[in-house]
């Protein structure tokens, strides 16, 4: 008994060291001529098989950033884990939207998600190169920008999703600092609907990219939401789609963040055994 003891006791005062792994990497952006930090998490078995790993972005909501992720996620480290996933935390620039700005030359987070981070990512680790092997997935703002991002980048990544995306922005001309990245509405209409997702959907009809869209029924993005999904409907776009009580919030993102790594084990899954 006393050395059982002693050996549950061994694993527990051993197991954190054989945790998931987060780096705090620094990339630097040629486009916006600057560093940017994320967080990157590589999974325990990671260290072990040396074979490439998928590898999943995940893109923040407006006023945060990629240190967020691990402080309001609990569970991301054991996610990584239980997939063998890379997790990506990208930065946010607070308040991007995830495009090139075509009124701020100082914000292009659309070049730095899809060209200059996935490069360095897969420079520094060892991941599977290809749109098979890489997911994106955002909330609130980081959910409009992952399926932006995909949607224009399809060639990057095979898979996306979003919780509780600000999927068409045109019904918030001010708010989240849109005028910003934009122009206000009234004065450079062009720019908010050539940069509102509901208006990219055209660009699918190849039916490659794999498509999650969650949002919670109490939330204020649940009507664009389901304009997206009536009008992927509408044009015969594979996706799934889910609806639950819920509101804006992170008890509901960490729920969904569930969802969302489980779908894209099964994409991964299927690219690539």
């Amino acid at each position: 008994m006393k050395k059982i003891f002693v050996l549950f006791a061994l694993i527990w005062l051993f197991n954190p060291l054989i945790a998931a792994k987060v780096d705090t990497v620094s990339v630097y952006s040629g486009s916006m001529k600057r560093n940017l930090k994320s967080c990157v998490i590589t999974p325990v078995s990671y260290a072990q098989t040396g074979k490439p790993y998928p590898a999943v972005y995940l893109l923040m909501g407006y006023a945060l950033n990629y240190a967020d992720w691990l402080k309001y996620f609990p569970d991301l480290k054991q996610l990584a884990d239980r997939y063998n996933t890379i997790i990506v935390c990208a930065n946010s620039g607070y308040s991007s939207w995830y495009f090139d700005s075509p009124v701020d030359s100082s914000m292009k987070f659309e070049t730095y998600v899809t060209k200059e981070l996935v490069q360095y990512i897969d420079i520094s680790y060892n991941t599977i190169k290809d749109r098979k092997g890489r997911a994106v997935t955002g909330l609130s703002m980081g959910g409009h920008g992952a399926l932006y991002l995909s949607i224009k980048h399809q060639d990057v990544f095979g898979a996306a999703g979003s919780m509780s995306g600000g999927l068409d922005i045109r019904p918030f001309p001010s708010n989240w600092d849109l005028p910003k990245r934009l122009g206000e509405q009234k004065n450079f209409p062009d720019n908010w609907e050539k940069n509102t997702v509901i208006n990219l959907l055209h660009l699918l009809g190849n039916h490659d990219l794999s498509i999650l869209i969650d949002c919670g029924v109490d939330d204020f993005f649940i009507a664009v939401n389901r304009a997206v999904h009536e009008k992927m409907l509408y044009l015969n776009i594979k996706h799934d789609y889910i609806e639950r009580p819920g509101g804006h919030t992170m008890e509901y993102w960490n729920n969904a963040l569930q969802y969302q790594m489980l779908f894209f084990d099964i994409f991964f899954k299927s690219q690539n055994s």
